[in-house]
């Protein structure tokens, strides 16, 4: 699956992408200009684990179609539901990082993507932790989230390294599932956003 209009293929667009991006509120405004410092830092090496300050992830935000549930996946490490996705890993091609992600983390094989580039920036606080016996200090991820919509009437499997469950969730039940402090108002800016656009 590859979009002909997708940006954000290398450092440059993301950058101009960035600085053209209209946020939606205060929040995602301050955001983008952490964003955009980080970029302007770390350059290339903002894409990969190895920079300890931290990295650029994605994630992706599925809807059925009628636009009423979307696609969790309860996360062994985090330990709450939470959207698909994943570090860019030195991928500078954010649209291929996302359904890499999508399709290792749901199993979903059949999805559309619904606007060309990413409807949401967040900047997100990892606590510190061991990841493959291996100590990960307390780090920033800079995330991009992609809207897709798919069938819900598809098989879903859980990818058991990274997640226990996958399901979908009705927006009336984002609150009860998904209740991590940090995350959560991303979920309720989206579901405004998207909303509003469909």
């Amino acid at each position: 699956m590859k979009s002909e209009e997708n940006l954000l293929n290398n450092f440059t667009e993301l950058s101009a992408f960035l600085s053209a991006y209209n946020a939606f509120d205060e929040k995602e405004e301050a955001a983008r200009l952490s964003f955009l410092q980080f970029l302007e830092a770390f350059g290339g090496f903002a894409y990969v684990r190895d920079n300890l300050v931290g990295h650029i992830t994605v994630s992706a935000w599925i809807v059925n179609p009628k636009c009423d549930k979307v696609l969790m996946a309860f996360h062994n490490l985090y330990k709450f539901w939470a959207w698909p996705g994943g570090h860019a890993d030195g991928n500078q091609d954010l649209f291929e990082v996302i359904v890499r992600e999508i399709k290792e983390e749901t199993s979903l094989q059949n999805f559309r993507l619904l606007s060309p580039s990413p409807v949401d920036l967040a900047v997100l606080g990892v606590a510190e932790h061991y990841k493959n016996g291996k100590f990960v200090p307390q780090h920033l991820h800079y995330n991009l989230t992609y809207w897709f919509t798919a069938d819900e009437n598809q098989v879903l499997q859980a990818k058991p390294d990274e997640n226990s469950g996958v399901q979908w969730l009705t927006f009336a039940e984002m609150e009860k599932y998904c209740h991590n402090d940090q995350v959560f108002p991303c979920y309720q800016r989206i579901m405004k956003k998207t909303q509003k656009i469909s």
